[in-house]
């Protein structure tokens, strides 16, 4: 599931990992790995097998592999003196 075979003459075979947004994240080649290391990675990178090609993907599975997309921090809302409080370094805890 989630996973397209695309044959290209001449090419060296790879998998290519997209985003939700078909952004390239990563390329792997797959040139030296037998069939069932693709196979392995395949499933360890979390893909989801079907048994037959027209089963029905389980929910938890629909978007698989695909990771959690960052959480975004709500904006900072304005002290009682109007100000809005100043940014931190990620690094940096709140209450230091």
């Amino acid at each position: 599931h989630n996973l397209e075979m695309k044959h290209l003459p001449g090419a060296d075979p790879e998998l290519v990992l997209l985003s939700h947004r078909y952004e390239e994240l990563e390329r792997i080649p797959l040139s030296d790995m037998t069939r069932e290391e693709i196979n392995q990675l395949v499933q360890e990178l979390g893909f989801y097998r079907k048994e037959t090609p027209d089963a029905p993907v389980p929910e938890e599975f629909q978007f698989a592999p695909a990771k959690p997309l960052p959480t975004l921090l709500p904006p900072q809302a304005p002290t009682a003196d109007g100000k809005t409080p100043p940014k931190r370094d990620k690094e940096e805890h709140p209450d230091l």
